[in-house]
C-alpha cells in the first residue's frame, strides 16, 4: 500500500486515534511527574539553605537562653506516646519538611488558632522537624508574625524551626479578582499559588490548613510520593449550598435559584461539586473541624477517597480553645456574678456571612422593647479582626448602620483585639452572641462557655451539634435560627426564630433568668467547654501528622 496515498492515512487515523486516547491519561500524569522532577531539583538548594538556617538559629536560641528556659521544647507530652501508625511510641528524630499551605496565616481568626496549635503540636511532637508556612503576608516579618500569635492566641513557637516563604500571587485567591465564577475563580488562583508555593519548596509532608483542596490535587499531580493532609474548616461546596438557592433558603445565595441565570447558577455549582469531590479525592489524611463539616466532607470525598483506596477515614478534629487558659483567667461563681455586665458579646471576623447586621438590628429592636426599664442597659460588643480593605470598609458600614438604627453610643466596635482585651471581655459580658447560618464551628462560642457566657446561637452547624449541647439533661444556651419552631419553655435549647424580632426576644430571655438559674447555665457551659480543650486538639492532630509522616517513610523506603 501506498504510505502517501489517502487510504493509508485514513486507516493510519484510525488506529491512532484510539490509542492516543487510551494513552492520555498515562501522558498527562507523566508531564506532571516531569515537571514535579524538575521543581523538585531546581529548588533543592533552598531547602539544604532553610535547613542550615533553622540549625544556625537553633544554636543561637539555645545560647541566648537561660540552662533550663526551653524545657518546654525538649518535653514530649503524654498523648505523644502511642501516637505512630503502629500503635508504638515512634522516634522524635524525624527531621523532614512540613509544610502548612495558610496564604492568610496573619489574619487572626479561628483558622489562624488551629494553624499555630497545630504547628506547636507538631514541633513539641517531632523537635527536629522545620515547619514551613507558604504565605502571602509580605507586611510582616517573622518576628512579627511569631509575636503577635503569642499576643493573640497566646500560642508560643519555638522560632528556629518555623520559616515562612512569601507567595508573590496572592491576588489570584482573591474574590474580587473573581467577580464571575468566584468559585471556579479562586479555585484555578489557589492552583497558581500552590505552584508559586512549590517553585519556593517542595516539602516533604504537605498540609493544607486553610480550605483549598484544589493545592492538594495538584500536589499529587506533581509529587506523588508526597502525603497530602487537609483541615477542612468549611466545605467549598455543599449540598446546603445547593439548597439554599430554593425558595426560603439561607445565606447570602438565598432564593437565587430562579429563571434561567438560577437554573444556570446550580448546574455550575454540581459541575464544580465534581470538580471538588475529583481533587478531595485524593487527599491521603482529611481532618475536619466539626460533626457538621465533616458530614458534608463524607459525602463529598468520600466515594472517590474509597475508591483511591484511601485507608485512613475523614474524622472530625475539634479546633482548639484556650478553655484551661479560661477557666484560670476567669471565675464563674456567685461572687463573680456581680463584676458581670449587661453586655452581649460577639467575637467573630467582620465578614458578611457572620450576619454582624442582623444582630445589630435585633439589639436595636431589643433596646426599643427595653425602653423605660430600670435595669441597667445593655450594650453590644462587636469584637472581630480586619483582614483587608474590604472588612475595613464592611466595619464602616456596620457602623453607619449602627447610627442610623440609633444605636451607635450602645454598640462598640472593638478590632484586632489582643488576647488580654478579649480576655477582659469575657470575663465581663454576661451574653455571647454567634449569629452566622451554618456556622462550621465556632471558636468563639466554645470561648463563650469556657467564660461562662449564656450563648444565644443560632441553630445550625457546630453551634448547635456539637457546642451548645446538654450537660446532664440540662441546657448550656439558647438557639436562634431562620428556622420557624417557638420553644414556650425558656429553659429548653433550641428557640428558633426567623426575624430579628424574634433575635431580641431571646436576648431578653438570657438576659431575665433568676440569679441561680444563671449561674447554673454558666457552670454546666463551662463543663461543656471542656471537650475543646488544647490537648485535646494536640492528641488528635498528632496521631494524624503521624499517619502522613508513616506514608512519607514507607514511600522512601519503597523507592531504595
Amino acid at each position: 500500500m501506498n504510505v502517501f496515498s489517502p487510504s493509508f492515512f485514513l486507516l493510519s487515523l484510525l488506529i491512532l486515534t484510539p490509542l492516543s486516547f487510551l494513552t492520555l491519561p498515562f501522558t498527562i500524569k507523566l508531564c506532571g511527574r516531569a515537571i514535579g522532577w524538575y521543581i523538585r531539583s531546581r529548588t533543592s538548594s533552598r531547602r539544604e539553605l532553610l535547613l542550615s538556617r533553622a540549625e544556625a538559629e537553633e544554636k543561637e536560641y539555645h545560647a541566648k537562653s537561660p540552662p533550663n528556659g526551653d524545657e518546654e521544647w525538649e518535653r514530649v507530652e503524654s498523648y505523644t506516646a502511642g501516637s505512630d501508625t503502629n500503635g508504638e511510641k515512634g522516634s522524635k528524630a524525624w527531621s523532614g519538611v512540613i509544610g502548612f499551605f495558610h496564604p492568610f496565616c496573619n489574619a487572626g481568626g479561628g483558622g489562624e488558632r488551629v494553624l499555630w496549635a497545630a504547628i506547636r503540636a507538631t514541633q513539641r511532637r517531632w523537635p527536629e522537624v522545620l515547619c514551613i508556612v507558604y504565605t502571602g503576608d509580605h507586611d510582616v516579618d517573622k518576628n512579627q508574625i511569631i509575636d503577635r500569635v503569642r499576643t493573640r492566641f497566646n500560642i508560643h513557637l519555638h522560632p528556629p524551626k518555623i520559616q515562612f516563604l512569601y507567595l508573590s500571587t496572592r491576588r489570584f485567591v482573591l474574590a474580587s479578582t473573581w467577580p464571575h465564577f468566584t468559585l471556579l475563580g479562586q479555585s484555578f488562583g489557589s492552583l497558581v499559588l500552590a505552584y508559586d508555593a512549590f517553585n519556593l519548596l517542595v516539602p516533604d509532608v504537605f498540609v493544607d490548613t486553610m480550605g483549598y483542596a484544589f493545592t492538594l490535587g495538584f500536589s499529587k499531580f506533581l509529587f506523588p510520593d508526597v502525603p497530602t493532609g487537609a483541615y477542612v474548616h468549611y466545605p467549598t461546596i455543599s449540598t446546603d449550598m445547593l439548597g439554599s438557592l430554593d425558595e426560603g433558603g439561607h445565606g447570602v445565595n438565598a432564593g437565587q435559584g430562579r429563571g434561567y441565570r438560577g437554573v444556570a447558577k446550580r448546574q455550575y455549582w454540581l459541575a464544580f461539586a465534581w470538580l471538588y469531590s475529583f481533587v478531595g479525592g485524593q487527599v491521603d489524611v482529611v481532618m475536619t473541624n466539626s460533626t457538621w463539616t465533616q458530614g458534608h466532607i463524607r459525602k463529598l470525598w468520600g466515594p472517590r477517597r474509597a475508591r483511591r483506596k484511601k485507608v485512613f477515614e475523614t474524622e472530625a478534629v475539634f479546633p482548639p480553645v484556650a478553655v484551661e487558659e479560661l477557666e484560670g483567667a476567669i471565675d464563674v461563681s456567685k461572687e463573680s456574678e456581680k463584676n458581670r455586665g449587661k453586655y452581649l458579646l460577639y467575637i467573630a471576623q467582620f465578614r458578611p456571612e457572620k450576619n454582624h447586621q442582623v444582630i445589630l438590628d435585633a439589639f436595636a429592636k431589643f433596646l426599643h422593647v427595653q425602653q423605660g426599664s430600670s435595669q441597667e442597659k445593655p450594650k453590644l460588643i462587636l469584637i472581630g479582626s480586619v483582614r483587608d480593605s474590604d472588612d475595613a470598609t464592611r466595619v464602616y458600614k456596620l457602623r453607619l448602620l449602627a447610627h442610623e438604627l440609633k444605636i451607635k453610643d450602645d454598640v462598640e466596635f472593638i478590632c484586632d483585639a489582643s488576647w488580654p482585651q478579649i480576655l477582659d471581655w469575657l470575663r465581663r459580658s454576661w451574653v455571647g452572641v454567634n449569629g452566622m447560618w451554618n456556622e462550621h464551628f465556632g471558636i468563639g462560642v466554645v470561648e463563650y462557655q469556657a467564660a461562662g457566657l449564656i450563648s444565644v446561637v443560632n441553630a445550625s452547624g457546630g453551634p448547635k451539634i456539637d457546642i451548645v449541647v446538654d450537660v446532664d439533661g440540662q441546657p448550656t444556651g439558647k438557639y436562634l435560627s431562620s428556622v420557624v419552631h417557638i420553644v414556650s419553655d425558656p429553659l429548653l435549647p433550641g428557640f428558633h426564630a426567623t426575624t430579628p424580632e424574634e433575635f431580641a426576644h431571646r436576648f431578653g430571655k438570657a438576659l431575665s433568668l433568676s440569679s441561680d438559674e444563671t449561674l447554673a447555665m454558666r457552670l454546666r457551659a463551662r463543663a461543656s467547654a471542656k471537650r475543646f480543650t488544647e490537648d485535646a486538639f494536640a492528641e488528635k492532630w498528632i496521631k494524624h501528622m503521624a499517619r502522613l509522616i508513616q506514608l512519607h517513610q514507607d514511600s522512601h523506603s519503597s523507592m531504595k
